[in-house]
């Protein structure tokens, strides 16, 4: 899948249909995401094109790579898989859980 491009450094006012003509002079855009903040619905600073096929995206890595857009140097790259998270606070273990019953003062001598 050499035709899905992770973008970076985007400006936060980047939406999607913004991001998508970016792209399009590089050839046909298949999905254009720019990855939002749950909570605030501001940009996260990147996102992902898919391009139609791997010389469009190419072509599209050469010609907006390092692309100064809205202030800010663009990083256009293949995009890797995503790696599995590790460690952290995973939910459901019963040895790394927090708040049990026995939270709080004393309660009669227990």
């Amino acid at each position: 899948m050499e035709n899905k491009l992770y973008v970076g450094n985007l400006s936060y006012s980047m939406r999607d249909d913004t991001l998508q003509r970016q792209f399009e002079a590089f050839g046909h855009v298949s999905s254009a995401k720019v990855m939002m903040e749950r909570d605030s619905g501001r940009s996260k600073g990147f996102g992902f094109v898919e391009m139609s096929s791997t010389a469009e995206a190419q072509a599209a890595i050469q010609g907006l790579n390092g692309k100064e857009v809205d202030g800010r140097a663009l990083i256009v790259n293949v995009a890797r898989p995503m790696e599995p998270r590790s460690g952290g606070f995973g939910g459901g273990d019963r040895h790394g859980g927090g708040g049990g019953y026995r939270s709080g003062g004393n309660r009669g001598g227990y």
